[in-house]
C-alpha cells in the first residue's frame, strides 16, 4: 500500500527511493515540535584519524530489542520508542513491508552541523541494509559518491516529511553525506530506521 509518490534513483549498483510527501505538512510539523522537545538529545565525541571532535550534530538511539549500535568508535546504547517514534516506524514498516528493530535519530542544529562520507555497513546490519530515513524541519541536501568510479555522483535534496529509502547493494557500492553548508538552513530532524540483528 503505497502511502506517497515514489520517485526511483535511477544509479547503477543502487537501490535508492525518495518519497517527497510522505508525510503531509501537518503531520511533518508536529512531528517535528514533538521530537525536537521529548527526545534527550546528546553530542558524542567522534575519533576520525586519531583525532577526537565533537560530533557535529547532536543524535540518540531508540530500539525494541535492547542491541547497541557503533559507528567510528561510538557505542550507543538504545532507548524504547516514543509514542511518536513509533506511530512513525509503523507508517514506514507499512510502506516497506519491513519492520524495523532500531533508529537512530540526528539533529542538525543549523548549517555548520554535518555527517562525513561513510556507507551504512556496520556488520551488525547484516549483508544488504535496508535503511529508511525520514527528514523533519529545514532542508538539506543529501550527497551521494559511487565507491569506484569517481565520476559518479548524485545530489538529491531531502524536503520536509520526506522518505529515504536506501536497500539492495547500494552500501557496499555508495557512500553519502550531509555536507555543511554557508547557507540559512532551519534545523532539521533526521530519524534513520534500520534493522539490528
Amino acid at each position: 500500500m503505497l502511502f506517497s509518490e515514489e520517485i526511483k534513483l535511477n544509479l547503477p549498483d543502487a537501490e535508492i527511493s525518495y518519497f517527497p510527501n510522505f508525510f503531509n505538512l501537518e503531520e511533518a510539523n508536529t512531528y517535528f515540535d514533538l521530537l525536537l522537545n521529548d527526545i534527550p538529545w546528546q553530542q558524542d565525541d567522534i575519533t576520525v584519524f586519531g583525532k577526537t571532535y565533537a560530533q557535529p550534530r547532536l543524535t540518540a538511539l531508540f530500539g525494541h530489542n535492547g542491541n547497541p549500535y557503533s559507528y567510528s568508535n561510538i557505542i550507543m546504547h538504545p532507548r524504547g520508542f516514543t509514542s511518536a517514534l513509533s506511530e512513525i516506524k509503523k507508517k514506514i514498516d507499512d510502506q516497506t513491508e519491513t519492520t524495523f528493530t532500531t533508529c537512530l535519530a540526528n539533529l542538525y542544529r543549523d548549517g555548520q552541523d554535518s555527517n562525513g562520507w561513510h556507507s551504512d555497513n556496520e556488520k551488525t546490519l547484516g549483508t544488504n541494509p535496508i535503511i529508511a530515513s525520514i527528514t523533519f524541519g529545514g532542508a538539506r541536501y543529501f550527497n551521494l559518491k559511487h565507491k569506484d568510479n569517481k565520476d559518479l555522483k548524485h545530489k538529491l535534496l531531502l524536503e520536509h516529511g520526506s522518505l529515504l529509502l536506501m536497500k539492495g547493494t547500494t552500501q557496499h557500492h555508495w557512500l553519502h553525506q550531509i555536507a555543511k553548508t554557508r547557507q540559512e538552513v532551519k534545523s532539521r530532524i533526521n530519524l534513520t530506521f534500520r534493522i539490528i540483528k
